[in-house]
């Protein structure tokens, strides 16, 4: 039951949604890949393993917990997880807790190309470079923002059951 005033939650979300949210994951870590493989050609490997060690780590840790585990979740990871991990706890879902340094791999999916491409332009400037690294930023932080409190979050059973990263992410009632 949704609290009055709230959208409707979905059971399983719609195509679009998985579509727009993974697009902007994807889009991240392609320019993220880009930004290290011109650091050198070893990093964008490194990066990649970084980025398939979370999403295992999500799939295989949070998602098998969650209430839209063999569901459409905003991200299609439901789905995925079902596939490859049997069946979590969903009351061990609600009972974690996510502090900020438990996210930070999280952010560095973006900061660490970030600092790449910053590093690059210190030793020569380059418009495309340049423009990825802003690009990057957009999409790692504003455009992830955006797709959780617009899609994702917004329309979560899960969020409503009990989410620990709602619950660090919830500003402060007055």
């Amino acid at each position: 039951m949704t609290p009055e005033g709230s959208p409707p939650c979905y059971d399983h979300y719609p195509w679009w949604a998985v579509l727009v949210s993974n697009a902007v994951s994807g889009s991240t870590y392609a320019i993220g890949a880009f930004l290290m493989f011109q650091a050198g050609t070893f990093w964008p490997f490194l990066y990649l393993v970084f980025v398939a060690a979370l999403e295992i780590r999500l799939l295989s840790g949070h998602c098998v917990d969650c209430t839209y585990y063999r569901k459409v979740c905003a991200f299609g990871k439901g789905k995925v997880s079902a596939f490859f991990f049997p069946r979590g706890d969903p009351g061990r879902f609600c009972g974690q807790k996510i502090t900020w340094i438990d996210i930070l791999p999280d952010f560095l999916v973006s900061l660490a190309p970030m600092g790449a491409g910053i590093l690059l332009l210190i030793g020569r400037f380059d418009w495309l470079i340049f423009l990825l690294v802003v690009a990057l930023f957009l999409l790692g932080f504003v455009g992830n923002g955006l797709v959780r409190a617009l899609i994702a979050c917004r329309f979560c059973r899960q969020r409503e059951l009990g989410c620990p990263a709602e619950q660090l992410f919830r500003k402060p009632q007055p």
